[in-house]
């Protein structure tokens, strides 16, 4: 228990930017109209992209060991490329209602 807190004090500022992170965020998407969630997502994919890359770098070059970075590393790759291939089904399937019907000719 003692070095649990211990950590917590040594890494206060670090809780405290994920917690104001994570307001901010739910700020922001509470904000966005519904209709452009969609356009969005497209967009966030370059993010995630972005995720996956870093948490590929932290599972490379974590220690022998240090099980929890491989295993922190692997979910964010997993929820990552989950979330990037989402984000391009979705923008597939708005972009479709854009497109004309071809119709049959008798």
């Amino acid at each position: 228990m003692q070095n649990f807190l211990e950590w917590i004090s040594l890494h206060q500022q670090i809780i405290y930017i994920v917690i104001l992170m994570i307001f901010v965020g739910i700020e922001v998407i509470g904000r966005v109209p519904a209709v452009l969630h969609t356009p969005l997502m497209s967009g966030a994919n370059a993010i995630h992209g972005v995720v996956i890359i870093g948490a590929i770098i932290v599972m490379g070059k974590a220690e022998n060991g240090n099980d929890i970075a491989l295993v922190l590393g692997f979910l964010a790759v997993i929820l990552g490329t989950l979330n990037v291939v989402g984000g391009f089904v979705v923008t597939d399937r708005m972009l479709e209602m854009f497109k004309t019907k071809k119709t049959k000719e008798k």
